[in-house]
């Protein structure tokens, strides 16, 4: 039994097959899941080494700008860990890159300044 009236057939664009512009042999790349999930450990990753960096850097020369550059670095981990949970992937990557950025150059100018 297939749920149809008498006489009447299928319409050819039946849900099993995909459209023309959703072929799924065709997409390559990460799926959204995947991306979410890629974008947090990288940011987990970048959280744990910028907590190590900043033990190893108050070790050697404790400063107050020194953990707030850091302290930033550490916010702007989180900052990506939570808009990649809620699917925002290609936000989170510019948060980490373009706030990291900013960190190191403001670390580095103020090294050159001392």
């Amino acid at each position: 039994m297939t749920g149809y009236a008498p006489g009447e057939e299928p319409s050819d664009e039946s849900s099993e097959e995909p459209s023309e512009g959703a072929d799924p042999a065709a997409r390559t790349g990460l799926t959204p899941r995947q991306a979410r999930r890629v974008r947090i450990i990288v940011s987990g990753v970048v959280m744990v080494a910028v907590a190590v960096a900043l033990v190893v850097r108050l070790g050697s020369a404790p400063s107050v700008l020194t953990m707030g550059f850091y302290g930033i670095a550490l916010i702007l981990s989180g900052t990506a860990i939570v808009l990649s949970r809620r699917g925002r992937t290609r936000v989170a990557t510019g948060v980490l890159v373009l706030g990291f950025a900013a960190v190191a150059l403001a670390e580095w100018l103020l090294a050159s300044v001392q």
